[in-house]
């Protein structure tokens, strides 16, 4: 195992664990409490004890513990932001940086100082577990990115969570049918790009611009359109760079 790889499956216990295993509510308990939060330790023991499985060595138990350590009080910290006037709209992005930051930084120095010398090699290269990483960030992790872009650009958030952050329905359409949307748009984009079939992600855009920028309000209109650029540009960002491993 190579340091990229390391530092890839780092990346995806991170996402597990920050997006996948939690609920909303979990999570909007995390973020409201900070520290007075129940459920802070056990997502920090979630982090730690995927950070370790993930690195697949023994040593890594102390950086695993440093990153763990580190997550919860930048965690327990974020509740503060979250209530101030000026950086709420922003802490999730804050969040998120800090965290790869030291996800980054203390898996570097645990390679520089310790080596990576793994008990069991995965079968699986960079570039394959870039992709699932991808795939997987074209699920949960996006919906939530585009609403807190919604929500830091002071666009109406009420609006984007009816829709969750994909799309802006009316009353007239399946609940919950923008979110699904925007993850089959992601998921058939990313495969498209991955295949090289360019043409069909343009395809794409255009039949679902036929369905869906029918209406004539321009309020709606333009929530969808954002949503769907962002939706696109997430998917089409990771499709290029697998090009990269």
């Amino acid at each position: 195992m190579n340091i990229i790889t390391l530092l890839l499956f780092q990346f995806l216990a991170h996402l597990l664990a920050d997006f996948f295993l939690q609920t909303k509510r979990l999570a909007v308990e995390k973020n409201t409490l900070g520290f007075k939060s129940k459920f802070l330790a056990w997502h920090i023991l979630i982090v730690f004890t995927l950070s370790w499985l993930f690195s697949f060595q023994l040593t890594f138990f102390i950086a695993a513990a440093v990153i763990a350590v580190i997550h919860y009080f930048i965690d327990g910290f974020k509740a503060k932001f979250n209530n101030h006037p000026v950086f709420k709209n922003y802490a999730f992005f804050v969040d998120q940086l800090l965290h790869s930051i030291v996800l980054i930084v203390v898996t570097l120095l645990f390679a520089y100082y310790y080596g990576i010398q793994v008990y069991w090699e995965p079968p699986i290269t960079a570039k394959a577990l870039w992709i699932v990483i991808a795939y997987l960030f074209c699920l949960k992790p996006a919906n939530i990115i585009i609403k807190e872009i919604f929500k830091s650009a002071e666009i109406d958030v009420a609006i984007a969570e009816q829709e969750e952050m994909d799309e802006v329905s009316s009353s007239t359409e399946l609940p919950n049918a923008g979110k699904l949307i925007g993850i089959l748009e992601r998921i058939l984009t990313l495969t498209f790009i991955l295949i090289g079939q360019f043409q069909a992600v343009g395809f794409l855009i255009a039949a679902k611009s036929v369905l869906r920028y029918k209406d004539t309000d321009t309020l709606k209109t333009e929530y969808v359109l954002i949503g769907t650029m962002l939706s696109f540009g997430f998917a089409v960002l990771f499709g290029v760079a697998s090009a990269l491993f």
